[in-house]
């Protein structure tokens, strides 16, 4: 039997960690606490063990210097593909000596034995470490900086220190990730026609025009997350999930949250949801309809379980079509890296810091969502920017991703609170907007996306939505990671998604048994529109209606907000 608090400690959510560790910033992650004492401690007590551990990795380096070793980077390791690590007879084995240290580090971890989460910080200290250490990092010892500090003549040297300099000037303190030179919200981004047909002082809501001669008479109403903005779901044309649902014939509407400053710091859960309620109010009104199929992205999908949860408890949640989860977690056990890295302890802490300043802010939170993924999402681009002096790629995610949004300190306390005690799993866990909250009274049917890549909200912890749900629950698995299962187009010839009828307690048990469909999961989720938001009718002639004109053109102001 589990001990309480080991229990307790499991709960820790990947929102709760990175929205404290945001508040305090990445250092705090990558800082050695107990559980490294407690990897110590295991393999002292485990001499022998430890001892063959080590004595096989200077086997494995003697191997190396002889030039014996077969040792090779892992497929689809980019920082090894220059020919030169392998036709440099020093660089092969400068590179093959790193490849078994890190080998050796992963091997010892496994023989401590810890516990899931001690094991998980341990992994993610080792992680960031390796990266860092990887001599695909070091300026001319790198063949491709080399090469460049040659045919530049060390210019990419004085362009790469350039771009350091900026960088560290502001959060987030990490290397630039995307030129976003190219991009304008409004005109390469966020582009799908539509209307603002409802402003308040914390969202706005947009109407997208039909671009087909009938549209489905029951609309869909998206809820995107409390930390980032909107126009994720609308990216460049051809990769915007909106566009696509709008040419299915599918009545849109999305809400764009304010950028909160310190003036909104009393900015709460309750106030949020209250929100997405006077929204769903205006959909109803504008389509003159009874019904909505409402559906969460990420963190907005916290708000669409809890708003559901408030029909279902006040009889009303027959205004629901239907429910829809992208990329959320609801039950928080044991869901990932970030979970592991939360300390209790810390909340109260973190929530008072972001209490003082009034928010938190956006910037910090994407420093420490870089950390979770150094390989990728740091040291790749400490190559490009600095070693070899180059601008960072031109991508309509990444210059999303850069485009951040604070936090009230209010919704970040409650978001801290929720996940802390994994509140939304238990029946009566918390209450919103004065009712109690329980999912499983939530009868109408749900859509459920995850990531099989996912680093954030990992798909196993995603998958755990159908069992919380009293309706009906439809589980679909995307190839990619938390954003690039979500920003799926067709046309990928990569693209393939896991799904299956029916429901199973054990998530691998579901993966087993779900089959694998070529191309996008979008084209299966309209499917699954039409069958509860039909019949078709004719497409409205302008936006707006009964008192709701339109306001400004899509995407409206508060997405512009800095």
């Amino acid at each position: 039997m589990t001990a309480p608090t080991e229990l307790a400690d499991d709960l820790a959510a990947p929102l709760d960690a990175m929205l404290i560790d945001a508040a305090f910033g990445p250092i705090r992650q990558l800082a050695p606490d107990l559980s490294t004492a407690r990897l110590l401690g295991r393999l002292a007590a485990r001499p022998r063990t430890t001892a063959q551990r080590l004595g096989a990795l200077a086997a494995d380096l003697v191997r190396v210097g002889l030039g014996g070793s077969g040792l090779g980077p892992a497929p689809g390791d980019r920082r090894f593909t220059e020919p030169a690590w392998t036709a440099n007879p020093v660089l092969r084995r400068v590179m093959q000596g790193y490849l078994a240290a890190g080998r050796t580090v992963e091997g010892l971890i496994d023989d401590a034995g810890l516990g899931w989460r001690d094991d998980q910080r341990v992994r993610f200290l080792a992680e960031n470490l390796l990266a860092a250490l990887s001599p695909s990092n070091a300026p001319l010892l790198n063949p491709a900086s080399a090469k460049a500090a040659v045919d530049t003549a060390g210019l990419n040297f004085v362009r790469g220190a350039l771009n350091l300099a900026r960088d560290m000037r502001s959060a987030p303190r990490v290397p630039q990730m995307v030129d976003g030179s190219g991009f304008t919200v409004g005109g390469n981004l966020a582009a799908t026609p539509g209307a603002v047909v409802v402003r308040t002082e914390l969202f706005e809501l947009i109407q997208y025009a039909p671009q087909t001669p009938t549209v489905r008479q029951v609309p869909l109403l998206l809820v995107p997350p409390t930390i980032n903005k909107f126009y994720v779901l609308d990216l460049a044309p051809g990769r915007s999930w909106i566009e696509y649902l709008v040419q299915s014939g599918q009545q849109v509407f999305v809400l764009s949250w304010r950028n909160p400053d310190a003036r909104h710091a009393a900015w709460g859960l309750d106030t949020y949801l209250r929100a997405v309620l006077d929204a769903l109010d205006a959909v109803e009104r504008i389509c003159r309809t009874p019904r909505t199929v409402l559906t969460g992205v990420c963190s907005g999908g916290i708000l669409a379980s809890l708003v559901a949860a408030h029909l279902a408890a006040t009889g009303e949640q027959d205004r629901l079509a239907g429910l829809g989860f992208m990329v959320s977690v609801l039950d928080q056990r044991r869901a990932g890296v970030p979970a592991a890295l939360a300390d209790r302890y810390l909340a109260g802490a973190a929530t008072a810091l972001s209490r003082r300043r009034g928010y938190l802010d956006g910037k910090v939170l994407a420093e420490v969502f870089a950390w979770l993924r150094p390989g990728d999402l740091v040291w790749h681009y400490w190559v490009n920017n600095y070693l070899l002096g180059r601008k960072p790629p031109a991508f309509d995610v990444l210059f999303w991703n850069t485009d951040t949004t604070r936090m009230p300190a209010r919704l970040h306390a409650d978001f801290v609170d929720l996940a802390l005690g994994n509140r939304l799993a238990e029946p009566a866990g918390l209450t919103a907007l004065g009712t109690p909250v329980d999912l499983k009274k939530i009868d109408v049917d749900g859509y459920v996306v995850a990531g099989v890549a996912d680093h954030i909200t990992p798909w196993q912890s995603c998958y755990r939505t159908t069992g919380l749900l009293g309706g009906d629950t439809r589980f679909v698995l995307s190839t990619s990671g938390h954003i690039a299962a979500l920003v799926n187009p067709p046309g990928n010839a990569k693209a393939t998604y896991r799904v299956k009828a029916g429901q199973e307690d054990d998530p691998l048990e579901w993966l087993d048994g779900a089959g694998t469909e070529q191309g996008t999961w979008w084209p299966d989720f309209v499917a699954w529109l039409g069958q509860r938001c039909g019949p078709d009718r004719r497409a409205p002639a302008k936006l707006g209606g009964r008192g709701l004109a339109p306001l400004i053109d899509a995407p409206g102001t508060y997405v512009l907000d800095r």
